[in-house]
């Protein structure tokens, strides 16, 4: 799907967004002394992209933001910048929180990076508005944001379940461009969803283990975490549900879902983070409290299906 951005509140356009393929949201990788270890993060993004990637996601969950200083979050987004321009793809950053005015001043300020594309901003957490203040803390956001929302459901983190309604609700609503759906199956409210979205919307899966099927109802594509292992067979599979490929999107599914269960065995990014340090693709396994760095027997475990 293609999005061209339009000029809000006197910013100029960005680029055209097309939200289509894999999007890799990378890790926040860091130093053995606990540093934003900037260059092994941008070399980590020119490989995800050479393996198929079609755009970055920078500062989503898997990136441990919330842990991250307001100086990391501008070294992290200046790198992924400079690695967006470099490439010609779309940057996707995450901004918001469930603070309706703080995140219409985050999304102001990823103005200042005219390479970013869209934010993925999450459904708010904690507070558990009504669904009704859900579309509503989505309206003011879209009309006030440089780029173009993506909505972020993800309902076992914000602890708000939003009916499929309310779902198409959000999709109509002008400046949102899509929506990673990641509610943890194929539910109800996904089957409103996926047969009633316009066209023009593009719904990117979020769950790794559950990307097949939702690509198989339509998906453009998914934000998938698990992508820094084996990007290559992910990118593949979602180009196999596009072209209509069933008999490979199957073979393929067999060997993601595994590997997407091994790499989740652990709170988001610690078994990922394990398996590259592995391989010898970032300085350090590190996570940053609360999170703990993974068991052993779970990085192994992963590592031996990333190895095929």
């Amino acid at each position: 799907m293609n999005w061209t951005c339009i000029a809000v509140t006197g910013q100029p356009a960005i680029m055209e967004l097309t939200l289509r393929g894999l999007f890799t949201p990378l890790i926040t990788p860091f130093t053995a002394s606990g540093d934003v270890a900037a260059d092994a993060l941008e070399a980590l993004a020119h490989t995800v992209l050479d393996a198929g990637a079609a755009g970055l996601v920078a500062l989503g969950t898997t990136a441990e933001a919330s842990t991250l200083t307001a100086a990391e979050r501008r070294a992290v987004l200046d790198t992924c910048a400079r690695v967006a321009r470099a490439r010609g793809v779309p940057l996707i950053a995450g901004a918001g929180s469930n603070d309706t005015a703080g995140s219409a001043a985050a999304l102001r300020g990823l103005a200042e990076w005219p390479e970013i594309a869209a934010a993925l901003v999450i459904v708010p957490y904690y507070t558990r508005p009504s669904e009704d203040g859900v579309v509503a803390h989505f309206t003011r956001l879209a009309d006030e944001s440089p780029v173009p929302l993506i909505v972020y459901n993800i309902p076992y983190r914000t602890s708000r379940i939003l009916s499929g309604q309310t779902l198409l609700r959000l999709a109509a609503v002008p400046g949102i461009a899509g929506m990673k759906h990641a509610p943890g199956g194929i539910d109800a409210g996904t089957l409103t969803l996926m047969t009633s979205v316009p066209d023009r919307f593009a719904i990117l899966g979020g769950d790794d283990a559950f990307v097949s099927p939702l690509l198989a109802l339509g998906a453009a594509g998914g934000i998938l975490a698990c992508s820094h292992v084996r990007t290559a067979d992910f990118a593949a599979l979602i180009g196999a549900w596009h072209s209509g490929d069933v008999t490979r999107a199957r073979a393929l599914t067999r060997t993601v879902i595994p590997l997407a269960q091994a790499l989740m065995a652990e709170p988001n990014p610690a078994v990922i983070k394990g398996v590259l340090h592995a391989q010898g693709v970032i300085p350090s396994p590190a996570v940053r409290l609360p999170l703990l760095p993974a068991g052993r027997a779970r990085v192994d475990a992963a590592l031996a299906l990333a190895a095929g």
